[in-house]
């Protein structure tokens, strides 16, 4: 239930215009385009703005006891769906797990065509680098873009299908990997990548949309002094580093999820990862604020060219990022409109910046438990830090953890209250040069792990902000941590999907629950909204997953890989269609084992430390949650070692998205498979619990 009540709403002529009627149009040629998204909805963020606003009203707070499923479509081989859904034109456009894309009709559902990158025939060796997962799709003219897991971006006919073009945005060596939704700018495609965790250099590519040809490029963080010279940008940034840490990383600050372009003055906003490695004395031992990690960079979309950047950590060391989308908006700044940018970044602040200048325009307020600074200085911009935050001392303790206070589930503004919805999460993390236990992982002498002490620690929320005042409007606990993205709709409802597997709609004004669907599966994507023939429709992915093996039982549910159905939903007014029964959470661990086996516990050790490889999708030490992929300690593949090898040699499940590690040894082998056999013991209480932590040298 909300735990506060709403502050005031923001009252502004100009926002009202925007989300007046259904399908609002512009008054005049010049005006400014209607915040959100109308009939269709063409882009992740459903307009340019990225606002996640609908400015649809038939479905309302009047009606909701009509409002049912429409249709539902049943997508056999997926895990973790991220995506939001597109729709243009009556179709509904969508990737799955490894950038499969689908076409469905959106009046009934019917499949209309599917393309599928084929990531384990192009380039496998990306799938270890990343679960299976991708965020989405872009729209223009009649094609649709997106990006497989090794950076190919491609472009198809959005009515056939038909393969147009594929584009490499990523080099051959490079270790990074694509997983965010591309972007389109005025005939132009713009993509990202991730990988900063291993070092990986941040940049983002521009591609013309009609022949995939590459325009540009722009690097997050700087090169060899060769690389850098005769670029401002390059050169200015460099300055924030030690002269020499290119030798041995490319930084990270890579441009994974948000990218936000602004049609009137042809720029697009990128928010930048995390550092990487995320120890600073590893990483950039010369002190600097390591530009332009974590920050939103201001670029001209025609040339790539540097404008602004605002920095929201300086010199990050607890995989903090900028990566959350970025929303455009006009609110009122001391009684006169504003064209702004508004950030819910995974630090925990919310920033409202001038969207000319880069500038804050008011002090940041915090929307979560914050531990890492007092403030952040409003003449500055910059934080006011906490002491040893940084393990100068050995040990950190901070607020929030590395999956953020709010993460790449989108958040939403409405014009209407003058707030934004986000996605929140409060769990802290531990930073350790001491060692850590099993429920985190250890990154060139680094232990990382989530940590439990706080109040309202373990738990998500949905929290109103109004961005005016910095003020929290008010807050609705789930049962669940990682929740999915939000809607907001000019019917003055807030959609969101849960961990606990409900698609849930709640009173934009008070927080108060006025909706909700059993999905039977939890939901981290968020849901979108269109009309056709004069009907409006909900739609949302269903398909829990993603980073929940790495944090175990935080953000377990219960959910056994395989058990329960990934589908696409789709809701109406007089939609009266009934899901199967699905298969009930289940948080046993239901181990196998074989006793006469004997164990070596040399091997399990070696095992333990192989392990981490194995982490971001079996679990850290195996714990799985069932998501997104086996819990091994239940699997009778990995109680034969036969069966076992086999599969890790031969890569017979790679187009299921299970890697194949060809590099791995007999012995190496032996000794993962002595490890998963320990961890089943451990579950059925035949073996003492180890609390050490897997050991990686990246």
């Amino acid at each position: 239930m909300p735990s506060k009540s709403l502050t005031a709403s923001v009252a502004i002529a100009v926002a009202l215009a925007f989300a007046a009627g259904g399908v609002a149009t512009q008054a005049a040629s010049n005006a400014p385009a209607p915040l959100g998204a109308g009939a269709d909805w063409p882009g992740v963020g459903g307009a340019p703005d990225e606002s996640s606003y609908s400015r649809l009203d038939q479905i309302n707070k009047g009606d909701l006891g009509k409002l049912g499923l429409a249709w539902s479509l049943d997508l056999p081989g997926e895990v973790s769906l991220e995506a939001t859904p597109l729709e243009v034109n009556g179709t509904v456009y969508f990737t799955g797990s490894l950038a499969k894309v689908y076409a469905v009709d959106a009046k009934t559902g019917a499949l209309k065509w599917t393309y599928d990158p084929e990531l384990w025939k192009h380039n496998p060796d990306k799938m270890h680098f990343s679960f299976g997962a991708n965020r989405g799709m872009a729209y223009e003219n009649g094609k649709v873009f997106a990006a497989a897991l090794d950076g190919r971006l491609f472009a198809l006919d959005a009515q056939t299908g038909k393969e147009l073009w594929v584009a490499e945005s990523i080099p051959a060596g490079a270790l990074n990997i694509s997983t965010g939704a591309p972007r389109v700018m005025n005939g132009k495609v713009i993509i990202g990548n991730g990988g900063a965790d291993f070092g990986g250099r941040g940049f983002v590519t521009a591609f013309d949309a009609n022949t995939g040809k590459q325009l540009w490029r722009f690097f997050v963080t700087p090169g060899s002094p060769e690389q850098n010279k005769g670029d401002p940008a390059m050169e200015a940034a460099a300055k924030t580093w030690s002269a020499d840490f290119w030798k041995h990383t490319g930084g990270g600050g890579t441009v994974w999820n948000g990218m936000t372009f602004d049609p009137e003055t042809d720029r697009v906003y990128i928010g930048t990862g995390n550092s990487g490695p995320y120890d600073p004395v590893i990483r950039d031992p010369g002190g600097g604020d390591d530009l332009y990690n974590t920050s939103i960079v201001a670029l001209d979309a025609n040339t790539g060219k540097y404008i602004w950047h605002y920095q929201e950590n300086q010199r990050d060391s607890w995989d903090y990022k900028a990566t959350p989308n970025i929303i455009m908006a006009t609110v009122p700044i001391d009684g006169k409109p504003r064209q702004v940018l508004l950030h819910a970044p995974t630090n925990g602040f919310f920033y409202v910046l001038d969207r000319a200048t880069g500038k804050l325009l008011n002090e940041p307020g915090k929307t979560t438990e914050i531990s890492w600074a007092k403030n952040i200085d409003f003449k500055s911009g910059r934080p006011n830090e906490y002491p040893n935050i940084r393990y100068e001392t050995g040990e950190t303790k901070m607020w929030p953890g590395t999956v953020g206070g709010h993460n790449w589930q989108p958040m939403s503004y409405d014009p209407q209250t003058g707030l934004s919805y986000i996605p929140v999460q409060q769990i802290g993390a531990r930073f350790s040069h001491h060692g850590g236990s099993e429920n985190g992982f250890n990154i060139m002498g680094l232990a990382v792990e989530p940590i439990v002490e706080r109040p309202g620690d373990d738990a998500g929320y949905l929290v109103a902000w109004n961005p005016v005042t910095q003020k929290e409007a008010w807050r609705v606990q789930h049962r669940g941590l990682w929740n999915g993205g939000v809607l907001a709709t000019a019917g003055g409802l807030v959609f969101q999907g849960t961990a606990d597997g409900f698609l849930k709609a709640f009173d934009a004004t008070s927080g108060r629950e006025v909706w909700k669907f059993d999905a039977g599966l939890g939901i981290i994507g968020a849901p979108m909204s269109y009309s056709l023939d004069g009907r409006q429709y909900i739609s949302i992915l269903v398909g829990y997953g993603g980073t929940t093996a790495a944090y175990g039982h935080y953000m377990d549910m219960g959910y056994k890989f395989g058990m329960q159905p990934r589908r696409l939903l789709t809701f109406a007014l007089g939609g009266d269609k009934k899901l199967p029964a699905s298969v009930p959470p289940d948080f046993t661990v239901h181990a196998l084992d074989d006793p006469a086996l004997k164990l070596s516990e040399s091997d399990v050790a070696a095992g333990r430390a192989l392990s981490v490889q194995c982490a971001a999708c079996h679990g850290v030490g195996f714990q799985s949650t069932g998501t997104p992929a086996p819990d091994l300690r239940e699997s009778a593949i990995a109680l034969n070692f036969d069966s076992f090898s086999t599969v890790l040699k031969s890569g017979a499940l790679l187009e299921q998205g299970m890697p194949r590690f060809q590099n791995l040894t007999d012995d190496q082998i032996r000794a993962l498979y002595a490890y998963i056999r320990a961890k089943a013991r451990e579950v059925l209480g035949t073996r003492p619990k180890d609390n050490s932590a897997p050991h990686a040298q990246l």
